[in-house]
């Protein structure tokens, strides 16, 4: 029993010594995430695709030129395309609120990911995933689309994610992975001002 004990001990240790590791492997998966994500919204097909989200936010709606749900009309599939609709997206800033929302995204990731190599901006970089993470979740409460409508199956609304609301649900983990990055910055400045 003492042997199967120490094995198990070294085990932990072996597992425990990796914790860097794995504070530096969700900058990488952030990093990733946020710089693909981002450069994704230099696609029309992306573009189009969160106007529901940002169409339905208090937070963001006023960057588009048209309100909700003028959109439900122009909605394109991915990969469709149809010039009215393309035209719409146009007039509506979807194509150019896109675009600055990638930025801000790659940018963020890559300022995350420099946590690394720099406390302060990893810190900022961190605290910035969390503020744009918190601000994604929000579209749980403010985007019809997130839940399944009532199309007469019975089956409809809270807890029933579509598509879309499987897609938001998923930064919960992207928010408590950026809020242990933001801790281990904030400790290692801490630590080096003590």
């Amino acid at each position: 029993m003492d042997k199967a004990k120490t094995l198990f001990m070294t085990f932990l240790s072996s597992v425990a010594s990796t914790q860097r590791l794995g504070i530096n492997l969700i900058r990488v998966a952030i990093l990733i995430i946020f710089v693909w994500i981002g450069g994704l919204k230099f696609w029309n097909y992306e573009a189009e695709g969160i106007v529901p989200f940002v169409a339905n936010s208090p937070f963001m709606s006023f960057f588009y030129a048209k309100s909700a749900p003028e959109y439900k009309m122009y909605k394109l599939k991915e990969g469709e395309f149809d010039e009215v609709k393309h035209q719409w997206h146009t007039e509506n800033r979807t194509y150019l609120f896109s675009n600055g929302l990638g930025i801000l995204i790659m940018a963020i990731g890559i300022l995350t990911f420099l946590g690394m190599f720099s406390d302060k901006i990893g810190l900022i970089g961190a605290g910035l995933a969390v503020i744009m993470t918190i601000g994604t979740l929000s579209f749980l409460i403010t985007t019809p689309e997130v839940w399944v409508p009532d199309l007469g199956s019975g089956e409809q609304g809270f807890p029933l994610l579509t598509g879309a609301g499987r897609l938001v649900i998923k930064d919960t983990a992207i928010l408590a992975g950026a809020w242990v990055l933001l801790t281990d910055n904030a400790n290692r400045l801490l630590n080096k001002i003590r």
